[in-house]
């Protein structure tokens, strides 16, 4: 293994300090001329006190002298820079094809960069609070705040960083309101890629070891996993002896064993769990770029990331055997690992395997997924049942195990989204545009069912109106009908009356004929019914009108 690649010559010679407090007072009263020839007071004046400090200083430490070693350059600190470098290039390349605005992406990968080193490093230091004690030895000595930035010794988590990350770009999103969703779908493939190199630079320093190797290991991997002796001053303020060794004897393999093994200058041969990650992470990345041409919804390539590393990273710490990745209560190993890997295997039943459109290859895949934990539990169940092996889960796996249960349930419900609105499942629209295309984000089924009602509802209405509108027609027509056949009636009547009254004249007339009063009466009888006789010729335009009036009622 090469824990240092290589190491950067410095001078040899001695250096006084106040040399550079003198530099550091020439360049300060340089800017003082500057601004008093500008008149600027403000710039005079901090650079007049900057130099007076300086020259205070120089004055001070006037018989100080520093010695600079040789710079190392630790492998580790090489492939975590490499990491950032290619995760750059590969996330901004990914969010110029979605269509987000490039320069926001970038300044984002910045933030999610430190924010990301940042919470790896709290979550190591938290679950290792002793390696940063004054006193390592002594669980009660103060802590050394300036070890907290020895980033080049090491000490980083991978999930720390996974959810430090997630928290700084949530923030700087919220700040710019764009959705974290399609950001998460263009940074995760960097993350992928990220578990590729730097577990290699894990595997070259010496950290994150596994279990050791049966007898029966093949030659390869027993060759792949033997750590040799580090030389005393490898590492800063290390004393020589490889963790791994460190953690035999704390484990109680026995102080000879380890003795002896210092003094062959080699180790156990062991697992190898940081080449299993680095695998792990080739192939993710391999599986996310392909997804991305079968995306439905944003937020799919990120769930799918999470869910298949948090599988996979509690399988490898079963074989890890480090002491520093922190381990969190004790359980018999044949409950805890087939329970663990069978509430996973539902999860994937449940949300990740409806990614598979293949409805045939789901059902086999749900089917398999619940293959791992009958397997683990018959494998790891013991000879007699009082005799259980424990097993101590670290914080990486009780990460892992929730996060997998937690977003294949949201795989699920996003997906859900996606069959019944693909257009907004897939939207880039900021968090502002969200409330807008809240109809959008209906369900269809419940969009059409309001639909039909509304249809429905409307074709109700329309038909009784109709209904209305033809019963009165109807009544209105056998309203007229009756009344004109009640006309006709009446005017038949009338002309009977008159005819029979034109008859009685007649006859009263032939009677009454040479009589003189009676032609008296007669003519007085001709007075009367005239009036009769008006009425009747009045009726006759009556008739005529209500006739002219028809047509307009029926239009």
């Amino acid at each position: 293994m090469h824990p240092i690649l290589f190491r950067i010559p410095l001078p040899k010679m001695p250096l006084k300090l106040w040399w550079g407090l003198a530099a550091v007072v020439g360049i300060a009263l340089v800017y003082a001329v500057l601004g008093l020839r500008k008149k600027d007071r403000a710039t005079a004046g901090t650079a007049l006190v900057v130099a007076a400090a300086a020259g205070i200083a120089g004055y001070v430490f006037r018989e100080t002298k520093y010695e600079a070693a040789n710079l190392p350059i630790y492998s580790y600190g090489v492939m975590l820079g490499l990491s950032l470098v290619v995760g750059w290039y590969l996330t901004l390349t990914l969010a110029e094809r979605d269509e987000l605005p490039k320069e926001t992406m970038a300044n984002c990968y910045v933030v999610t960069a430190i924010a990301a080193i940042a919470g790896s490093r709290i979550l190591y230091i938290l679950t290792n609070l002793d390696e940063f004690r004054v006193n390592t030895h002594d669980p009660s000595s103060a802590l050394d705040w300036s070890s907290f930035f020895a980033l080049r010794r090491g000490g980083l988590v991978a999930y720390g960083g996974f959810l430090g990350g997630y928290l700084g770009s949530w923030l700087y999103l919220q700040r710019h309101r764009i959705r974290l969703m399609p950001w998460a779908d263009v940074a995760v493939p960097s993350l992928a890629s990220g578990l590729l190199i730097t577990r290699i630079g894990c595997y070259l320093f010496g950290c994150d070891f596994g279990q050791r190797l049966p007898e029966n290991a093949p030659g390869f991997l027993k060759k792949l996993g033997t750590f040799p002796h580090w030389a005393s001053g490898t590492l800063e303020g290390g004393d020589g002896a490889p963790a791994w060794v460190k953690h035999l004897d704390s484990a109680g393999h026995g102080t000879p064993a380890a003795a002896e093994l210092m003094k062959m200058n080699h180790s156990w041969p062991v697992h190898p769990t940081q080449i299993y990650e680095s695998l792990v992470g080739l192939t993710l990345l391999t599986i996310l770029m392909w997804q991305r041409k079968h995306q439905r919804f944003r937020g799919q390539i990120f769930f799918l990331f999470a869910f298949a590393y948090g599988y996979c990273r509690f399988l490898i710490e079963l074989l890890r055997d480090d002491s520093e990745r922190g381990e969190f209560g004790t359980f018999p190993m044949h409950h805890f690992v087939p329970g663990a890997l069978l509430l996973m295997g539902a999860a994937f039943a449940y949300g990740i395997s409806l990614g598979i459109t293949n409805a045939r290859m789901r059902t086999v895949a749900r089917a398999l997924a619940f293959v791992p934990p009958v397997a683990a539990y018959f494998i790891l169940a013991p000879a007699k049942f009082a005799e259980t092996r424990p097993v101590h889960p670290s914080t990486s796996q009780w990460i892992g195990l929730l996060t997998s249960v937690a977003v294949a349930y949201f795989y699920a419900k996003f997906w859900e989204v996606a069959r019944k609105s693909p257009k907004a499942a897939m939207s880039l629209e900021s968090l502002g545009d969200v409330k807008a295309t809240a109809d959008d984000l209906r369900p269809r089924r419940r969009r059409d069912e309001d639909e039909d009602e509304d249809e429905d509802e409307g074709s109700d209405e329309k038909e009784t109106v109709l209904a209305d509108a033809e019963a009165d027609e109807r009544a209105r027509k056998k309203a007229k009908k009756k009344k004109k056949k009640g006309l006709e009636r009446a005017a038949r009547a009338k002309t009977k009356a008159a005819e029979n009254d034109d008859e009685k004249d007649e006859a009263e007339g032939d009677e009454a004929e040479g009589d003189e009063p009676e032609a008296t009466d007669e003519s007085s009888g001709d007075e009367a019914d005239e009036p009769k006789a008006a009425a009747a010729g009045n009726d006759k335009p009556k008739e005529k009108a209500e006739k002219k009036d028809e047509p307009t009622e029926n239009a």
